[in-house]
């Protein structure tokens, strides 16, 4: 061996027409990760590179294995000159270096459904996920305000696992609050769960995606928590408006979104909102969002408050709600189906702790807070015109000083009801019956209350009054 030649060696440069493995395939290595992490920085070192194996190394090629294909394709766009420095500092100049992923990293959904787990993949958040038994399905009422949202959640949990394409992904649902976006993730959830029993399926808050993300981040386990999430068949995340502003969570979800869709499998994403109206959200993430069916549940209307008001109903033992109450509550309370049901689950337990039947009386003692503030602001003209056309009177005639049974009855129904529905004083209202005194309206409210107890005629006119007055 000449001179030349040894200097070369110990310089570790190629010779040349040499072929085959490089002096430092081995232990070496180790040095070249060395290198990475004093260059890199230990945190950039461990949420990229920590998993980097070497599989071959060569003079004509270097591969580098990493777990999955997104960490392959980040490290391969991001990293690739600093690798290629390391590796040419410890064993010389080196040919074409390839990044890829594990072959067990892309493991399809049908795999994954028959228990085919990669060995490097550890559980993933959520896939203990308890589940809501009630929120299936088959307990979700449907109408013309959340009927999209429906066919869609169905179409989705039955292609998860098949091969099959549901035509969209991810599945993006939004709308106010309580209206039925959880249930229909959960009902999700249990139908995958129950039809492919291995399937990995993880359901969270944006919430928890982000607490999680940051310990990992402080405990420099960024790699397993990456893992986890994207081994997912199903992944769905509830009120992603939660990580508006939050850079580093947004980047971490962004590269999670990709990593789920690109590999095949599923994603369930719910807001408040449109993503277009996703303020403090990232474009990116929102034309990601955007790149399958946005499925939005609009408040429901009365016919659908009724049907699920009447399920509900119907599934309480013993409840024995009236057809009256029913109707009542779905006319008064319009916010969001989670108030409506709970305001049901009151009345119910109200009457079984107290011994009462239920009836409308009962309903309003009950939900006395609740339906004031959901009262529209009631009127006495709303009032007065809705009295003359129940008893088929003209205005004028109420407000007259005629003193007639037939006008002189509704009169009183009138004031009394005012003086029900409406904060007005008793002086206030006379005034809007052409002027009354005061002590005119206090003799109608008590004539009509003992009455309604012995008239059932005028109980009923009193009982449609006050359903359309509600409405």
């Amino acid at each position: 061996m000449n001179l030349r030649t040894e200097q070369r060696m110990l310089r570790r440069e190629p010779v040349a027409g040499a072929v085959g493995p490089l002096p430092c395939s081995g232990t070496a290595f180790g040095e070249v990760r060395r290198l990475l992490r004093q260059k890199l920085g230990a945190e950039t070192f461990s949420s990229w590179l920590e998993p980097l194996a070497l599989e071959r190394l060569t003079r004509e090629e270097v591969v580098l294995r990493l777990p999955s294909r997104f960490m392959a394709e980040w490290v391969r766009n991001h990293f690739h000159e600093p690798i290629r420095h390391a590796l040419e500092a410890v064993c010389g100049p080196v040919g074409e270096i390839r990044i890829e992923a594990a072959p067990c990293a892309v493991a399809t959904p049908r795999a994954a459904a028959e228990g085919q787990r990669p060995a490097s993949e550890s559980a993933p958040v959520g896939e203990a996920t308890s589940f809501e038994a009630r929120f299936r399905f088959e307990t979700f009422v449907t109408g013309k305000s959340n009927e999209l949202a429906f066919n869609a959640a169905q179409t989705l949990a039955g292609s998860v696992g098949t091969g099959a394409s549901a035509g969209f992904n991810p599945l993006f649902l939004h709308g106010p609050t309580g209206l039925g976006k959880t249930h229909l993730m959960h009902a999700i959830g249990q139908s995958v769960a129950e039809r492919l029993p291995g399937a990995r399926i993880a359901y969270l808050s944006a919430e928890r995606f982000m607490v999680e993300f940051l310990a990992a981040l402080r405990a420099r386990d960024t790699i397993r928590f990456k893992q986890r999430l994207r081994a997912c068949d199903l992944l769905m995340v509830d009120d992603v408006q939660f990580i508006a502003g939050k850079d580093s969570t947004q980047e971490e979800f962004f590269h999670t979104m990709n990593e789920i869709i690109v590999a095949g499998r599923w994603l369930v994403i719910s807001a408040d909102r449109s993503p277009q109206n996703l303020e403090g959200i990232e474009g990116r993430i929102q034309s990601r969002l955007a790149w399958g069916l946005v499925a939005d549940i609009n408040p429901a209307d009365y016919e659908l408050r009724l049907n699920i008001l009447k399920a509900k109903a119907a599934a309480i033992p013993g409840a024995g709600v009236p057809e009256g109450v029913i109707e009542f509550l779905a006319r008064r309370i319009s916010a969001n189906v989670r108030e409506l049901e709970g305001a049901l689950n009151r009345v119910v337990a109200y009457a079984n702790l107290k011994g009462r039947a239920i009836d409308l009386d009962f309903t309003r003692e009950v939900l006395a807070d609740v339906l004031r503030a959901h009262a529209r602001k009631l009127t006495i003209d709303d009032i007065q015109r809705r009295v003359a056309e129940h008893y088929r009177l003209k205005l004028s005639d109420l407000l007259s000083p005629r003193r007639a049974r037939e006008v002189a009855r509704p009169r009183q129904v009138a004031m009394y009801l005012a003086k029900q529905l409406t904060p007005r004083s008793l002086p206030e209202i006379g005034r809007r019956f052409g002027g009354r005194d005061h002590t005119t309206v206090m003799h109608a409210v008590k004539r009509i209350e003992e009455l309604r107890a012995q008239d059932h005629e005028l109980a009923r006119d009193l009982e449609q009054l006050r359903r359309v007055l509600d409405s």
